[in-house]
């Protein structure tokens, strides 16, 4: 936990794109360009634009996928995990434990 969480917030984590990417290169096994890559691709942004904190908040505002401040009924917690999820199509447990549940 204690390198993720070092790898997320040192890539700016949900400031900008870094736990998106560092998701990737955990969960997928991606290299980090690759995951970058990814990343961009599915939020329809430049790779520059990803560590630009003004821009990706916007950008996450957009997609539902959280914001360091939500404001009141913006997703935050398993449901900005759930759209992460479906946005950049891949398995996330808490979801699947959390849909498991409730389904």
């Amino acid at each position: 936990m204690v390198i993720s969480h070092a790898l997320a917030s040192g890539m700016g984590g949900v400031r900008t794109t870094g736990d998106l990417v560092a998701r990737l290169q955990m969960s997928e096994g991606m290299r980090i360009e690759e995951a970058k890559e990814y990343v961009a691709d599915k939020l329809d942004v430049d790779i520059a634009d990803m560590s630009d904190p003004v821009i990706m908040d916007e950008v996450r505002k957009e997609y539902g996928i959280g914001r360091v401040q939500p404001a009141a009924g913006e997703p935050k917690g398993m449901e900005a995990k759930m759209n992460i999820a479906e946005l950049l199509d891949i398995k996330i447990n808490s979801v699947e434990n959390f849909k498991d549940k409730t389904s």
